[in-house]
């Protein structure tokens, strides 16, 4: 089956993918995001956060994104 997968980390990108019907978010995640922490990522399918065990369906639109941008400080403003 196919989805919009739309990667968020680093420079992003988004592309039409192939995936075996019925795959889990979970697998999905530890194919395509290899040696990465699954809770330091949002990830959501049709714009909403989904459970780890959700089986992706056809025309899925998958996304992920990393809840922290690397080299940011916590807590701190930018002075203008």
């Amino acid at each position: 089956m196919r989805v919009l997968y739309i990667n968020n980390d680093g420079g992003g990108f988004a592309d039409f993918i192939n995936v075996p019907d019925g795959q889990a978010v979970s697998d999905f995640f530890a194919e395509r995001m290899t040696d990465e922490d699954a809770g330091e990522y949002l990830i959501r399918v049709n714009r909403q956060p989904v459970a780890r065990d959700q089986k992706l369906r056809d025309g899925d639109r998958i996304s992920i994104t990393p809840v922290k941008i690397e080299g940011a400080l916590a807590g701190e403003i930018p002075s203008a």
